[in-house]
Formats: structure tokens, C-alpha cells, sequence
């Protein structure tokens, strides 16, 4: 009779022990929020298994960065905090002495961590950082093709035998093989695509083809959508990051996206092969999959290339969630969410102690549909880069309805625009008197939380790199300018 009280008391406590819930989290480079198939915005782009991910689990419509370059977003991913906070404010900041990174966390909780990709942050270096029980990567951007500098298996230089996108995702479900079951695990696939200069693979090599690009209406250089931009913007049209003179080159918006699109197929496939292990595992709806990109990117809008801008294009990205223990599938969420919410969400689904001092916060009440308190708006930053000079510093206020940009260092119109009215953000009204109050109100808000969260005061860093956006271009030099870059002038089709 005690044995069966006992065990009764030893079921209902187990029932009740929260589950620690294995969690992959995917990260691409440079995808677009709009760049998904489901969605439309390229009648030819397909991603089949992401959107495979949206039917089967959560897509989050407005997900954003708070910084939408490479390093600050990866740290604020990494720390759940604004760039401000983590002082990782270019691709070129060191790593501050005592930073910690989540994975770290995790281990104390009993969790294994492996980091497979592209790591850009803190200099060049590709050595093992602490927080990860397995570790693969490269230095700096890497190359989707094999080269000499190769990788960095757990300290230990590895040639890198194939394309990048299929050889990481091959470490990856190698490692994952090598976990005992009921052994809890973080994954954290860091994928280099797309980032520029895109090469798809092989087998995707000229897929889309001469493919009908749509070219966004804000590219025109003139009318009514131009004239309310600041001068910086219009200006940047012939900069190293222009429609009109884009990296020095003759390089054609059209074509480019379409070998961006090539190059992204790798990474859906990529996605597609962890999900099948994951079922081969019997962890497929036990798992918390998490994919994002790191930062946006501008074809054309507003007569701009790359990213760096507070323009939905550069802040805005795509994430996709699926575990269907956790939620049902098929599902949209309307709330902002950014980065800086993947550090405590994924502690929350692991159940282990959130570190106090985050900006984000965890989303899994949202996606699970539970009353939550949540966000009424975003601060977005960006600093002046020494060696990309055509971008000035910025903060902007994103909210559900009205977006707020504010410009610092520069003589220059701040800019405001109705996101509902104006999704394109082509009509400033930052000098409309009918929405001065708005620009007050939400300048007094954007500093408010800069001063709750530590951000008043501008960072300043060393020089590291030339002025790429002034020089004047060598095109003796083909290292300077790859093939792709050295067409013939093409008429840009608006």
C-alpha cells in the first residue's frame, strides 16, 4: 500500500516537472522579410520547406532587428539586448571582457550546445567561443565555395570540402546523431546565405533565370515618393549602396535578387534536412524550430541597396517557429517581435533561469494565444560606420501604426510615416503640422527608452578599415570588383 501511494506521488510529480524542451535555432543572413514563397512578393521565389514551417507552426509578420547589420544583431541575439547595452555596435566592435552568451546558460541548465556557421562578431577570428560543447565555423564571411582558410572544427583547422549551406547542415545533423535520447540540446545553425556576393549551389544555378523581377515603386528617382525623402537618402542613390551606382559597378537589381533567390533554395533545403532528422529522432513535434534572418535587405526601395536603414526592407525579417506540443499550426502573429526576444524565449521553452537585465522577452505566450502584456513599440538603432560613411547614425521608433526616424550628425529631415496609409513609406510627414503631436509624443517615447535602457550616449570606436562608400574605384583590381560586378551598363527597369 506505500509502494502505491509512493508511486502515485512519484507519477504526479513527474507529470508536473516541466519539460526540457530541445531547441534548433536557424539563422540566415540578409534574408528579407518578404523573401518567403507563401508570401508572394516574387511571383517565382519558392521555399517550400519554410513555408512548411508557417503551415505547420507560427509565422510572425512583424518580426524585426533592432540593429540590421551582421554583428549587433547576432549579439543582441545572443544577449537578448540592445546594441547600446551589449556595445557590439559594428562588424568590427571586440567582444567587451565579460559578455555572456545564452548557450552558456543552457549548459548550467544540462542542455548540450552546438554552433554551426557563421559566427562575424568580435573581429576575424573563428576560435571556439565559450557557451558550446561543439563548435564549427569560419572566419568572417567565409565563402560559399571551398577555399584555403577552411573551417574551425572545435579549435582544429578543417578544409571545408563542399558548399558552405549543405556542409554546415551536414555538421549539424552529424552532431545531433551523437546525442543520447532524452539528452537535451541547442542547436544553433548559422548559415552564411545569403549573404552578397550570392553563388547558389550548383544544382540551383541559374534557376530563376530571367524570371520577372517587380521592381519596388520607391526606386524612382523622382516624383512624390522622392521628393519627401531626406538628402542623405537621395544622395546615396550614386553611393557604394545606390540603385544608380551600386558597389562601383554596372551591377543589374534584377539579376541580383534573382541569384539571391538561388541562393536562398540551399537554405530552405537546409532547413527541410534538419526536420527530417528531427523526425527520424521521433523529436520532430517535441522540438522548438526557430528560423530568422539576421537583418533585412533593400532591392531597390527608396533607391537603395544592402541594409543598415530603419525602412521596413533593412529592419524587418523573416521568423518562422514550429512545435506543435507548444501551439497548433497554421497560425499568424500580428504582435513586434524582434531579436532581442530569441535569448529569453528559448530559456522559457528550455525552462531555465532567465538572467535579469534583458530588453526582450520571451513570445511564447503570444504564439500559444495567452493574454500576455507585450510591446507597443520598438527602438531601432544604427551608428555611423567610418568605413561605410554614406549611412549616418540613426534611431527610429517602430509602432503598430506610425513609424518615427530620428537622424543624428547630420543637417537632414528626421522622417515619420503611417504604416497602415503607407506600408511602401513613401509620403514623409514629418512637416505635416496635423501629426506634430505624434512626432512629439513618439520623440519623447524613443527617448524614454533610450534612458531606461542605457542608450544616451553615442559609442565611439577605433578606425578599423578604409572609406569604402568614398574611394575611387580601381577597376584595374578584380579583387575589388568580383565578375559579377564588371557587366556591361544595364538599363535599371522601373
Amino acid at each position: 500500500m506505500l509502494a502505491a501511494i509512493g508511486g502515485g506521488v512519484a507519477t504526479n510529480l513527474a507529470a508536473q516537472t516541466p519539460k526540457r524542451r530541445n531547441v534548433i535555432f536557424i539563422l540566415s543572413d540578409d534574408h528579407r522579410y518578404d523573401a518567403i514563397g507563401f508570401l508572394k512578393s516574387q511571383p517565382f521565389l519558392e521555399t517550400p520547406q519554410l513555408d512548411r514551417l508557417a503551415r505547420e507552426g507560427a509565422h510572425f509578420k512583424n518580426a524585426f532587428v533592432t540593429t540590421a547589420l551582421c554583428s549587433p544583431s547576432r549579439a543582441s541575439i545572443l544577449t537578448g539586448t540592445y546594441a547600446h547595452k551589449h556595445r557590439i555596435v559594428d562588424n568590427n566592435t571586440p567582444i567587451p571582457k565579460g559578455t555572456e552568451f545564452f548557450p552558456g546558460h543552457l549548459q548550467k541548465a544540462g542542455y548540450k550546445t552546438g554552433f554551426f556557421g557563421k559566427w562575424h562578431m568580435g573581429a576575424e577570428t573563428d576560435e571556439p567561443k565559450a557557451g558550446f560543447n561543439q563548435w564549427v565555423s569560419f572566419r568572417g564571411q567565409g565563402t560559399y565555395l571551398p577555399s584555403p582558410n577552411g573551417l574551425n572544427v572545435n579549435g582544429k583547422k578543417v578544409p571545408q570540402k563542399g558548399y558552405i549551406t549543405d556542409e554546415l547542415t551536414d555538421y549539424a545533423i552529424e552532431w545531433m546523431k551523437t546525442l543520447p535520447k532524452g539528452q537535451p540540446y541547442f542547436l544553433y545553425l548559422s548559415h552564411k546565405a545569403v549573404h552578397a556576393e550570392f553563388i547558389p549551389a550548383e544544382r540551383h544555378k541559374d534557376r530563376y533565370k530571367g524570371a520577372k523581377f517587380t521592381y519596388p515603386p520607391t526606386m524612382a528617382p523622382e516624383g512624390e515618393m522622392a521628393q519627401s525623402r531626406p538628402m542623405w537618402v537621395k544622395n546615396q542613390r550614386n553611393s557604394w549602396h545606390g540603385v544608380e551606382y551600386p558597389y562601383h559597378s554596372t551591377l543589374d537589381i534584377a539579376e541580383y535578387y534573382q541569384r539571391y533567390a538561388e541562393t536562398l533554395l540551399a537554405v530552405d533545403e537546409s532547413v527541410g534536412r534538419v526536420l527530417e532528422e528531427l523526425k527520424r529522432r521521433g523529436e520532430l513535434d517535441s522540438t522548438l524550430v526557430i528560423y530568422m534572418g539576421d537583418n533585412g535587405f533593400a532591392f531597390g526601395e527608396h533607391g537603395l541597396i544592402d541594409k543598415r536603414t530603419a525602412y521596413e526592407e533593412s529592419m524587418r525579417v523573416p521568423l518562422l517557429a514550429r512545435c506543435p506540443e507548444l501551439f497548433s499550426g497554421g497560425r499568424t502573429v500580428k504582435e513586434v517581435v524582434a531579436g532581442l526576444d530569441i535569448m529569453p524565449t528559448v530559456m522559457d521553452a528550455a525552462r531555465a533561469p532567465v538572467p535579469a537585465g534583458l530588453d526582450g522577452k520571451s513570445w511564447l505566450p503570444v504564439v500559444k494565444g495567452e493574454k500576455a502584456e507585450w510591446r507597443k513599440e520598438l527602438l531601432y538603432e544604427y551608428y555611423w560606420e567610418r568605413n561605410f560613411p554614406q549611412t549616418p547614425t540613426m534611431h527610429a521608433l517602430r509602432g503598430d501604426k506610425f513609424k518615427f526616424i530620428r537622424y543624428q550628425g547630420i543637417w537632414d529631415l528626421d522622417e515619420l510615416y503611417d504604416l497602415e496609409e503607407d506600408p511602401l513609406e513613401s509620403r514623409n510627414l514629418i512637416n505635416n503640422e496635423k501629426y506634430k503631436p505624434i512626432v512629439n509624443k513618439m520623440r519623447e517615447r524613443l527617448f524614454d527608452i533610450l534612458e531606461e535602457t542605457g542608450g544616451m550616449n553615442i559609442p565611439l570606436q577605433r578606425d578599423r578599415g578604409g572609406q569604402n562608400g568614398l574611394r575611387s574605384p580601381d577597376r584595374s583590381k578584380a579583387s575589388e570588383f568580383p565578375d559579377d560586378f564588371k557587366k556591361p551598363p544595364a538599363r535599371q527597369r522601373r
